[in-house]
């Protein structure tokens, strides 16, 4: 399991950045970076946290990264933690959100494409459900294409995910508007059918 390290000067002596990523968080920069020692490019999400409410924010999207192992889910590589800041340095992949592609007049979505979509984020969310963990921020920015000339995406973004106990009854009250379940806006128990309405929204865009 990964652990935060205690110096940002880490982050710097073992990996040189070389340029911004397309894809930026909801809370920080991300930056393309090299592990020195090995030559391997991965991705630096650089987020600011000031406030012991908002490190507690980004260690539980930690937590929850550090429970997931699976092809269809971004992973996290490494974590640094200063005063004011954590990095989250994960894999780096440079295919462009799925919402690029939705709203690109010059891309040919076809059926096929769309199939191909969905099994791969049901693929990535029935992992997690399996580790009674929900994701509650589905969304076309938050699914990224592995590149340009291929159809695998990763879903990112475990800033919101929560660990479901079902004795435990879960009530949220975020999330992104037009992909938010009926019981979330009514601020009722949440579970895994939560996350299947957010791939409903997906699968009707696409």
């Amino acid at each position: 399991m990964l652990r935060l390290s205690q110096e940002t000067t880490l982050f710097l002596n073992l990996f040189l950045c070389i340029g911004w990523w397309d894809h930026r968080g909801r809370f920080g920069q991300v930056h393309k970076c090299v592990e020195n020692s090995s030559g391997l490019t991965l991705a630096a999400k650089m987020i600011k946290a000031r406030s012991q409410k908002e490190k507690d924010v980004v260690k539980n999207e930690i937590q929850v990264m550090n429970q997931l192992n699976h092809a269809n889910l971004i992973q996290l590589y490494a974590a640094f933690e200063s005063r004011h800041d954590i990095i989250l340095v994960m894999e780096y992949v440079d295919g462009g959100e799925l919402f690029d592609r939705i709203i690109d007049e010059n891309y040919n979505l076809t059926e096929l494409d769309t199939v191909l979509f969905i099994r791969q984020i049901c693929e990535g969310l029935q992992y997690m459900h399996r580790m009674y963990i929900l994701h509650l921020d589905l969304k076309p920015e938050n699914i990224l294409c592995v590149s340009r000339a291929t159809n695998k995406i990763k879903i990112i973004d475990f800033g919101l995910a929560r660990r479901y106990k079902p004795r435990e009854k879960l009530r949220v009250n975020f999330g992104t508007p037009e992909f938010l379940a009926p019981e979330v806006i009514n601020y009722e128990f949440v579970s895994f059918p939560t996350d299947m309405w957010s791939l409903g929204v997906i699968t009707y865009m696409l």
